[in-house]
């Protein structure tokens, strides 16, 4: 069983159009928000110091209930699978109240250098790629609490 990363997010009325219902490109952004608040387990700082930049570089979502204003979401995110130069994260968005998926995405990201190049990602010399990893093999270890 993988464990998830999962974050809150209270819908208010900046997020949502005329209609009361959360923006297709808002669901962008709470996913975003769910990634970022994962990273800042590892130090970004350091990452920048070195050139290295986590990049996101496919994004496949399905849209499947509307969210709408005044709703509280919970964001999940975990490891779907690690393969060579890039990985994929699956993510949901579940409508708090009722436990229903509101959206799913399929996350494809890389690890770019200062050159521009993806790092292969089973590569444990780079530090950095070793703390993520780590990071990720805890999303995935059974015997860890749900964050």
């Amino acid at each position: 069983m993988t464990q998830e990363y999962t974050s809150r997010i209270k819908v208010r009325g900046y997020h949502t159009d005329f209609y009361g219902h959360v923006n297709n490109a808002r669901y962008l952004e709470f996913y975003e928000e769910n990634r970022w608040a994962l990273l800042e387990r590892v130090d970004l700082r350091q990452w920048m110091k070195k050139g290295l930049t986590f990049a996101v570089v496919n994004i496949n979502i399905n849209y499947r209930q509307a969210v709408m204003l005044g709703m509280t979401v919970e964001v999940s995110s975990r490891l779907e699978r690690v393969s060579g130069r890039s990985a994929v994260m699956r993510q949901e968005i579940i409508i708090a109240d009722t436990g229903q998926v509101a959206s799913d995405a399929l996350v494809t990201f890389v690890i770019i250098d200062k050159n521009g190049r993806a790092l292969d990602l089973r590569d444990d010399s780079v530090e950095e790629i070793r703390d993520l990893m780590s990071l990720v093999k805890e999303m995935s270890d059974p015997d860890q609490e749900k964050r």
